[in-house]
């Protein structure tokens, strides 16, 4: 009989849902309105704190493309994006008819490198083209190098896009990822910290933004008795039931942060003795992650190869994943401009992302345990 799969991410969902789902059809508010949308933006609001204002969408990727609508993003500019990401990171540039110019990484925390970023910048101003913004990543949920590369960006005043779709609970300096950008964006797809089934949000500095991010998002229709538009909208508001899903997962979100965090423990554990094997951990007290998901990397002198680790791992049907494949690497991307020395093709080459739901129980974690003995 084959064994149950264990997944890298599952969903993980909490009774007190159904309440706030079954509240949408009483009330009949099953579109882009109502109760539950008005509550989870108020709740995303008290736990990010900082005064921010949440703006809930149907994806983290129209979270980042209503930023750069707002930022003023448009044909032939230029945005600075991490090049080690999901494609959602850099998408949205293409759609406004800019150009993405990818950025490597630093080994600390896998995130965007202050250096190679500082390079990038002057270097499109020597060519006589200031990019319009940036686009960092919180990569795995470990926060990226926030004083550095602020202080880049604030020297050229250029305003950052904070990616923090894998990073909700994840700290940097007690401060929450999420928090930090010009514009901000989290993600509650379906392998999330928490989940709405799918959805996003826009995380922004005033009411005003927030306003103008909805108007967007529910396809710019102008105050007026008929239907009317001065600008191009979307349809990118998140369901009043997707948002009961989130109002009833909040309740749980920190203690599913504990638990992927407690998962990342158990796997410095198991590979502490285990030579050539690191797992994925912070630089310092600075950064606390949410260990969205854990990772590992395998250097060449193990005493085993990444492939034949994937493939004990297979026979026993728990999944393993590569690292993202690098934006600067992708077919569709290939010919545009890039800065860096191959950190992140490092990276991707050598490590692996592990089973790191917040609904892995004790027997899947003696399956895993009993793969990982047979390489000690």
């Amino acid at each position: 009989m084959k064994l149950k799969k264990i997944s890298i991410s599952d969903s993980h969902f909490n009774n007190s849902i159904t309440k706030y789902v079954k509240d949408a059809f009483l009330r009949n508010e099953i579109s882009t309105y109502g109760n539950n949308i008005n509550k989870f933006e108020v709740s995303l609001e008290e736990y990010l704190g900082s005064s921010k204002h949440v703006a809930a969408l149907n994806s983290g990727t129209a979270a980042i493309h209503l930023a750069l609508v707002q930022l003023g993003v448009s044909q032939d500019d230029k945005v600075l994006c991490q090049t080690f990401t999901f494609c959602g990171s850099a998408n949205p540039i293409i759609y406004q008819g800019a150009t993405p110019i990818f950025i490597d990484s630093e080994l600390d925390t896998w995130n965007m490198c202050p250096n190679h970023l500082e390079n990038a910048i002057k270097d499109r101003i020597a060519k006589g083209k200031k990019p319009k913004a940036i686009i960092i990543v919180h990569l795995y949920g470990m926060p990226a190098k926030i004083d550095e590369l602020l202080e880049v960006a604030n020297t050229y005043k250029i305003p950052i896009i904070e990616d923090a779709a894998e990073a909700l609970g994840s700290t940097y300096k007690g401060q929450k990822c999420g928090t930090f950008g010009t514009y901000s964006v989290l993600s509650f797809n379906g392998n999330k910290i928490i989940t709405t089934s799918g959805g996003g949000a826009l995380v922004c500095n005033t009411e005003e933004e927030k306003r103008q991010t909805i108007f967007y998002a529910t396809q710019a229709r102008d105050i007026a008795p008929h239907y009317q538009h001065s600008k191009i909208g979307y349809n990118y508001r998140m369901s009043n039931i997707s948002a009961g899903i989130g109002r009833g997962q909040m309740g749980v979100l920190d203690k599913h942060v504990e638990l992927r965090q407690k998962t990342n423990l158990f796997y410095k554990n198991l590979f502490k003795d285990i030579n050539g094997v690191e797992v994925f951990k912070e630089p310092n007290e600075n950064y606390e992650s949410n260990h969205w998901l854990s990772c590992i990397t395998i250097e060449n002198d193990s005493d085993f190869s990444k492939a034949d680790f994937q493939s004990a791992m297979s026979e026993a049907n728990i999944e393993t994943r590569p690292l993202w494949k690098p934006m600067h690497l992708q077919p569709v991307f290939k010919d545009l401009p890039y800065f860096g020395n191959n950190e992140s093709e490092t990276l991707f080459n050598k490590g692996l992302c592990l089973p790191s739901g917040s609904n892995l129980t004790d027997d899947d974690r003696d399956r895993i345990f009993n793969v990982v003995s047979k390489f000690k």
